[in-house]
């Protein structure tokens, strides 16, 4: 009980100012022009969405449900790659980064072309990797290194033609809830 009271204040007196601050507009500017570099050389598209706590629905789902932070951060990412369209790809091969700060969890949601062709021992490996990063505050070299991980198996299995125009689809710009 105590724990998943110690989880709601947390949410509670984390907002978007927190998100703001913890990211900053340059390091938001330059994530956005990694972004749109890596899509250059496929025809996947990434999105990043980084909030400061889960909505109250969720939060009370917590406690009265006891639904483990865990599942509701997976839910909420799986929501966040619906409202932001990025199942909506020409070639269901967008994917996105989500990054939940309260609870300092990492998200990976990869639209069903591509996920049906990357293991899910890549996809916990690229999370881990995350997740070392963030342990120690490094959101920027986090996000970083997360670009770069989800571009290898875009590049790997959708690289872009010279031949073919490759259409940006979704905005580059990570996403503050």
């Amino acid at each position: 009980m105590w724990q998943r009271l110690t989880n709601l204040f947390r949410h509670l007196w984390l907002d978007e100012s927190d998100t703001r601050r913890t990211l900053g507009p340059t390091l938001l500017e330059r994530l956005g022009q990694q972004v749109a570099a890596s899509e250059l050389r496929h025809t996947g598209e990434i999105r990043i969405y980084v909030e400061a706590s889960l909505p109250g629905s969720y939060l009370w789902r917590h406690v009265v449900q006891r639904i483990p932070m865990a599942s509701l951060a997976r839910q909420r990412a799986v929501m966040m790659f619906s409202k932001l369209g990025v199942w909506d790809t020409q070639d269901n091969n967008g994917v996105l980064i989500y990054l939940l700060l309260a609870e300092r969890t990492i998200e990976l949601v990869a639209d069903r072309g591509l996920h049906a062709l990357v293991g899910p021992q890549e996809w916990d490996a690229m999370v881990g990797h995350m997740a070392q990063s963030f342990a120690s505050g490094q959101f920027e070299a986090g996000l970083v290194r997360a670009i770069d991980e989800v571009t290898a198996p875009l590049q790997r299995h959708f690289a872009a033609s010279p031949a073919a125009k490759n259409l940006n689809e979704l905005p580059d710009p990570p996403v503050l809830g």
